[in-house]
């Protein structure tokens, strides 16, 4: 194990070993492989490339090199394309600010058996007269980067649950299809993250037909992760299956998810990463 291997448990050293291909005996060579390739890209401003930022893109792409220069480069030239988003991209932003007040992301403190971290969305809390679509993405964007700073979700990654419960037709009005692919280039093509799955809960009708217009531009292993759920029962879990039984008890998530309540109840909160407590607003 190399310094670059520190804060890995034994276990997810296996699991980088087996699933992604990661090898110490090989690690910095795969990093300056990585970092070779940025003569190619002059039009691109590489404002970070030391081993351990580089080290992330590796193992979002399971140590090919190409894919994960490719994700390095367009990490970058996504900020470079959207600099207004990125401006004052800080926790005190007041746009930023008022989102993660109100749970954008919420942050289970608790992992999933695989050792993923949870990310928890109530859609219908979005108060437009506030903030932006953008001040969401940005809120999003922020939490990830402090997040992926620990080398255990580099390896192991995220799990993202959308809660569209009372979520109105006007609030999904500003889900634009324009909008929408700025946050699935930011999250999906342009992040070094592994997310696990992506479930949808109590959506309604139109955020069905809206799906249908972004799905071509998931990709395929996301568009097979993704799970769209239903269900009108007071208690609900998903399952390693991805799919909804009626139950009390969750052992997939350790959680369990009471509409009655309008909260996720994990050890009786929600911890989030910036220290708040959200609930869905009534």
């Amino acid at each position: 194990m190399t310094h670059l291997q520190a804060g890995l448990s034994p276990e997810t050293l296996e699991k980088a070993k087996l699933e992604l291909n990661e090898n110490p005996d090989t690690l910095h060579q795969d990093i300056q492989e990585v970092r070779d390739m940025i003569i190619t890209r002059p039009d691109i401003g590489f404002l970070r490339t030391d081993d351990a930022f580089i080290l992330r893109f590796l193992r979002a792409r399971k140590f090919n090199h190409f894919e994960a220069f490719r994700l390095l480069a367009q990490y970058f030239e996504y900020r470079q394309q959207n600099l207004d988003m990125f401006k004052n991209f800080k926790a005190t932003d007041p746009g930023i600010k008022q989102a993660l007040k109100d749970g954008f992301p919420g942050v289970l403190s608790n992992l999933d058996h695989y050792g993923r971290k949870i990310l928890v969305l109530f859609a219908s809390n979005w108060d437009q007269s506030r903030y932006t679509l953008i001040d969401i993405l940005r809120a999003i964007l922020l939490s990830l980067e402090a997040m992926i700073e620990d080398p255990e979700l580099q390896v192991n990654g995220f799990i993202l649950i959308i809660d569209w419960s009372n979520f109105t037709f006007k609030q999904a009005s500003k889900l634009t299809p324009s909008m929408l692919r700025l946050a699935i280039e930011g999250l999906q093509d342009s992040f070094p993250s592994r997310f696990g799955g992506i479930h949808f809960v109590n959506q309604p009708w139109y955020i069905h037909a809206l799906y249908t217009v972004i799905r071509p531009f998931l990709k395929e292993k996301t568009r097979k992760r993704e799970a769209m759920e239903r269900t009108t029962k007071a208690w609900i879990k998903l399952n390693a299956a991805k799919c909804i039984v009626k139950v009390t008890d969750c052992q997939f998530f350790r959680m369990v998810y009471t509409l009655d309540a309008n909260q996720v109840l994990e050890k009786s909160q929600i911890s989030l990463g910036w220290k708040l407590l959200v609930t869905r607003k009534s």
